[in-house]
């Protein structure tokens, strides 16, 4: 999305974006604040902002049968054992406590819980991002996908993360427009848009990275359309 953006690609219609990086964990707590005026967050903390943001109808990141992971060095007990989580507002901590009830938990920034599951620190972690795939190079087995069991569940794709703008913009329909075909240009100017992503990363090979993107960058993100309206409403419903 940004990439079109910066390469002037869309027509923004005279607003001007500025571009904000941060972990999922933070932009759940600004969203509390409502610090920012359109931003990711996680797709089960939106009932908390839901007065303050409307949902958009694009942007949203959704595994299709795939989603976060729970990693280990070999076979254990998730109902007795400490897993590392990457934040207690992340709908992969959610739906993880979906799938098990109420697991002992330990907070630690997304990027850190491979590291500290392969180096004995912990037990078992819950791997977002790019982790979802790195996992087995550093030799750790995956224990529960709960991306999988979601789809076992519901026959619904698992919406992760969405995109909102607050309530209280001007033009609000021209935000969201912009934002709209900016994601179309990235999809239809696939090769640029990739080499633009590669710079957030964190050290990806452009395989990777292209495995990564396919996953949560697709139709579903242009438009979350009926199944995707569908699978949010069980989500929240579930998680209520």
């Amino acid at each position: 999305m940004f990439w079109a953006l910066e390469a002037g690609r869309v027509d923004t219609r005279g607003l001007a974006f500025e571009q904000v990086v941060s972990d999922i964990q933070t932009l759940n707590e600004w969203a509390l604040e409502g610090r920012l005026e359109v931003t990711a967050i996680s797709a089960g903390v939106y009932p908390s902002v839901a007065h303050r943001y409307a949902l958009l109808p694009h942007g949203a990141s959704m595994g299709d049968g795939y989603g976060p992971v729970v990693v280990a060095r070999g076979e254990v007990d998730l109902g007795e054992v400490e897993i590392v989580v990457p934040g207690k507002l992340t709908t992969a901590y959610l739906v993880l406590r979906l799938a098990l009830g109420e697991p002992r938990v330990r907070e630690l920034p997304f990027d850190r819980i491979l590291d500290e599951v392969r180096e004995g620190r912990a037990d078992a972690g819950l791997l977002i991002h790019e982790g979802q795939l790195a996992y087995a190079a550093s030799g750790l087995r995956k224990v529960l996908d709960l991306g999988a069991w979601w789809r076992d569940e519901t026959g619904l794709p698992l919406p992760l993360g969405v995109t909102v703008a607050r309530r209280d913009l001007d033009r609000l329909d021209d935000v969201s427009a912009v934002l709209g075909e900016a994601i179309r240009a990235g999809l239809d100017h696939r090769d640029e848009a990739l080499a633009y992503a590669e710079r957030f990363g964190r050290g990806l090979d452009r395989a990777t990275t292209d495995r990564f993107v396919s996953m949560y960058v697709n139709e579903l993100t242009l438009d979350h359309g009926d199944v995707g309206r569908r699978a949010l409403e069980e989500l929240l419903r579930r998680a209520r």
